[in-house]
């Protein structure tokens, strides 16, 4: 639910995809991909708003933007077919096979 948290956590996304992969990250309409994702407490951004989160804990890729925005409406579905709502006594876990 926190606006600033989400922006903060897909800008230092953006900044480590640069850094990583090159100013030309997103040619050929590719958008620069985090996990965990930008609208968790855990974001590229967690060490920034919690002092004992693990630093740099996170990855990110450049992926086509057709696929992260379909990828973003999945996730967003997710939240509101099972009524995630801010704060630490409905979280979830996503895993990985």
């Amino acid at each position: 639910m926190d606006q600033k948290r989400r922006d903060r956590n897909r800008a230092v996304a953006v900044c480590e995809c640069t850094r990583a992969w090159g100013a030309n990250n997103t040619d050929g309409g590719k958008e620069c991909d985090e996990s965990p994702f930008a609208t968790t407490y855990e974001g590229s951004a967690a060490s920034k708003f919690d002092m004992h989160a693990e630093k740099d804990n996170f990855s990110v890729l450049p992926v086509p933007g057709a696929q992260n925005g379909a990828a973003g409406n999945l996730l967003s579905g997710f939240h509101t077919a099972n009524r995630i709502i801010d704060g630490p006594d409905d979280g979830f876990i996503v895993k990985i096979n």
